[in-house]
């Protein structure tokens, strides 16, 4: 399976609520999903099955009927062994904006146990509202937004937080800004000094904060970004790989097969025909 190493993921709300919902892509187990951050308040709460979440030093096996919190701008990496029947709900910061603890910031804890029954409870309830679409879905599942986000200020916001974990949100935040805007140009001609004029900083800081915060230099972040929509159009496309290439902003059709193989171990031949052998099984 090809996974991703770490990045930043850019989070679209629900076309008909005003959060993002869906159900884990690692239901069927075997997966394993690197590093990754992003804005949004994301709750994954397993409903069958457990999964397993690193926090840098920290590490949580959760099971049936235990959620997870994680802040904004926070790595993490997710490991589901097993099969799993897991909802993932991804929040805007914005929601929560009255009770910003500082410049745009809010930090919760992971757990209290009090509340947490009440936190799943909810969440099933959206997730089988959302499924079955009756009449009124939407004002349903809302009403239930709601009252988790009044729980989640009321029980689980950190009323003051460390000096040093709001330095590197605000690190972060800044490395957002820029991580999104790569994804959203991703197949165009981007390098340090573009970013550089885009956002005022210089190409040097842009440069370290790659390295510091994402753990990884901004052209091989660059790279990963694009190979993650090379695979999207080997799956769905029989496209010729000089076209492919172009499409996804690499020079040409070999350098996107040595960066193919140097991220997955295999030419992008070799994992189209894996996935006609996989749908034809």
């Amino acid at each position: 399976m090809i996974n991703l190493d770490q990045q930043h993921e850019l989070i679209v709300p629900n076309e008909d609520i005003s959060f993002k919902m869906f159900l884990f892509e690692g239901k069927d187990g075997g997966y394993f999903r690197e590093k990754h951050w992003h804005r949004s308040i994301e709750i994954f709460a397993v409903l069958e099955g457990e999964l397993e979440f690193f926090f840098n030093e920290e590490h949580l096996h959760l099971e049936k009927d235990e959620f997870v919190l994680v802040n904004s701008n926070e790595l993490h990496s997710i490991h589901a062994r097993y099969p799993n029947q897991s909802v993932v709900l991804q929040i805007p910061v914005s929601s929560f904006q009255r009770y910003y603890l500082n410049s745009s910031f809010i930090y919760f804890s992971r757990s209290r146990m009090d509340t947490d029954s009440q936190v799943i409870q909810l969440i099933r309830e959206m997730y089988e509202i959302y499924r079955e679409k009756a009449f009124g879905y939407d004002l349903a599942v809302q009403s239930r937004f709601y009252q988790l986000l009044y729980l989640l200020v009321l029980k689980y916001r950190e009323s003051s937080t460390d000096r040093n974990v709001l330095q590197h949100y605000r690190k972060m935040d800044k490395l957002s800004e820029i991580t999104d805007y790569i994804k959203e140009n991703y197949n165009k001609d981007i390098t340090l000094d573009s970013l550089s004029s885009v956002f005022g900083y210089a190409p040097t800081y842009i440069s370290k904060m790659f390295q510091k915060y994402a753990g990884c230099s901004f052209k091989n972040y660059l790279t990963k970004i694009r190979l993650e929509h090379v695979v999207q159009d080997l799956g769905s496309s029989g496209d010729a790989l000089d076209r492919i290439a172009a499409r996804q902003g690499f020079p040409d059709r070999k350098a996107l097969s040595k960066a193919f193989r140097n991220q997955y171990g295999m030419t992008p031949g070799q994992y189209r025909k894996q996935e006609i052998m996989k749908s034809t099984s």
